[in-house]
């Protein structure tokens, strides 16, 4: 090539510099899970588009979830699950994520294990909010802690019926601490043990039968 076509060249290549291949990994929190543990991870991109990069998870026996679009609007984007590991839902066993983002594939793995712990299943997680949305009753919410809730988690020391459900009371305040617990800032295990505390002192109340 002569000293011109050479020059020319130089200057295409600064004015359009080779485009850079998109790279997409899976930074996970952790490799092992347990129950009552939820998911974390972040999808990690070397350039940000304007796509959803879109999850599947799947389980060992190739059952897996539908697919989940996340927006990505930075190099670093952290994906926590809203609700954990439950027994009756999820086997134990090794677990896939793929991630495709910008028409790359990446996929991480992660085991789910059974320790043996028990806790708050996910079902509870919608009555509370419905109980602080003014859905339902305070006996309806202690109704479903009895029904839902292993009693080695939240122990409820009298019975609900359909004559006393109506007449249950729960201390104003203890929504505050309900709703912490809903977006993640307390765990299971401190929301049940100040609801096992209320319960066990009289603050959670019974009311006369209705006649």
């Amino acid at each position: 090539m002569n000293p011109y076509g050479m020059a020319l060249a130089a200057a295409l290549f600064l004015a359009f510099p080779m485009a850079h291949a998109q790279e997409v990994s899976i930074i996970l929190e952790k490799a092992t899970y347990q129950y009552c543990e939820k998911l974390f991870y972040t999808i990690e991109v070397s350039e940000v588009t304007a796509d959803h990069a879109i999850i599947h998870i799947t389980d060992e026996a190739g059952k897996g979830s539908s697919a989940i679009p996340i927006p990505i609007t930075m190099l670093q984007t952290p994906v926590p699950s809203l609700v954990p590991f439950e027994k009756e839902i999820f086997p134990t066993g090794t677990y896939s994520i793929d991630v495709q983002y910008a028409g790359q594939t990446t996929s991480a793995q992660f085991d789910l294990q059974d320790s043996g712990k028990k806790c708050i299943p996910g079902v509870v997680n919608t009555i509370t909010a419905n109980w602080l949305q003014g859905g339902i009753g305070d006996g309806f919410l202690i109704d479903a802690f009895a029904k839902f809730v292993d009693p080695e988690v939240i122990s409820i020391p009298f019975d609900i019926t359909k004559d006393n459900v109506y007449g249950i009371d729960i201390p104003d305040w203890v929504a505050m601490p309900a709703y912490w617990w809903l977006q993640g800032q307390i765990s299971g295990d401190e929301f049940a043990g100040m609801v096992n505390y209320l319960a066990a002192n009289g603050y959670i109340t019974q009311g006369a039968p209705e006649i």
